[in-house]
């Protein structure tokens, strides 16, 4: 199988320029390299109709092309039930009954990792398993063996992070995105992933994952975000951040994706145009403050 970068958006709302920036930045990546740069719509929760085609809009026009047809996760439920089955069939999973307020209260023990799920359904006996399936509906939990995993990121170098028992189905019987992601990316022939690095803490889970079900753990790149000027992750409340805000303000798709360019130092222009020049190691490794249309 060829291998390949991508992209993979969750059609929740338009893309921002902080997305469309980690779009441009996977997209040098997997080119740079010789690979296929693929897209997955990432759509198994909060879907807003007509959002996919703006993005799929929204991303042709800054010149991010892409390989093959978009890939669709609500399209692949079978293929994540076969993967579930084996961690089933291994021992390797349990249902779970909390709450997400009783996983919040208990998380936040003082015993308890950060953000770690302290697994209170884990050595339920069979009558307060038979009580709990009674009272309310089961997620189906991964019954780790580890508590921590350590991945190679190309900008962050090693990272180790917090496994826990994460979530692979949760209650409404939709999969979870740990599981998804995982799956979706063996079974595309994904070998780099690149996003933001607000997803770095959760690619140990990920990465862990990925070794029981005896796939490869891809290449890493986690790259700095947009932020505004208080430093927080860029928001559609940060004002004229989407592509069509912006063009209502005066400034064009080229005009945006040049900005972007350049805050990169690459070269303005058609993205073509930047793969000459393009290095990771030259990359800038702080977030980028969004300067919107007044300082453009």
């Amino acid at each position: 199988m060829t291998s390949a970068g991508r992209f993979a958006p969750s059609p929740s709302g338009e893309l921002h320029v902080g997305n469309l920036r980690t779009a441009i930045l996977a997209w040098l990546f997997a080119r740079s390299t010789g690979r296929k740069f693929l897209l997955r719509v990432e759509d198994l929760d909060r879907a807003r109709a007509g959002t996919e085609a703006v993005q799929l809009r929204d991303l042709s026009a800054i010149g991010v092309t892409w390989d093959g047809d978009v890939v669709r996760q609500t399209e692949r439920g079978a293929v994540y039930d076969r993967a579930i089955a084996r961690l089933e069939d291994a021992g390797l999973t349990y249902e779970c009954f909390c709450t997400r307020r009783e996983i919040q209260e208990a998380a936040s023990a003082p015993h308890a990792p950060q953000g770690a799920y302290p697994g209170t359904c884990r050595n339920l006996d069979r009558a307060e398993l038979e009580f709990r399936r009674s009272t309310r509906p089961a997620a189906l939990r991964l019954r780790a063996d580890v508590a921590e995993f350590t991945v190679h990121d190309a900008l962050h170098g090693e990272f180790t992070g917090v496994v826990d028992d994460l979530v692979l189905r949760r209650n409404d019987g939709v999969t979870a995105y740990n599981l998804a992601v995982v799956v979706d990316d063996a079974a595309q022939g994904i070998d780099q992933v690149v996003r933001g690095e607000d997803l770095l803490p959760s690619t140990p889970r990920q990465a862990y994952l990925a070794s029981l079900l005896s796939i490869p753990v891809p290449e890493y790149a986690h790259v700095p975000l947009v932020v505004n000027r208080d430093g927080a992750r860029l928001a559609k409340r940060d004002g004229a951040v989407t592509l069509a805000d912006l063009a209502a303000t005066g400034m064009d798709a080229a005009r945006v994706r040049d900005l972007l360019l350049t805050s990169l130092g690459l070269t303005p222009g058609p993205l073509a145009n930047a793969l000459a020049a393009f290095s990771p190691a030259a990359l800038p490794r702080e977030p980028w403050v969004w300067p919107g249309m007044a300082d453009a």
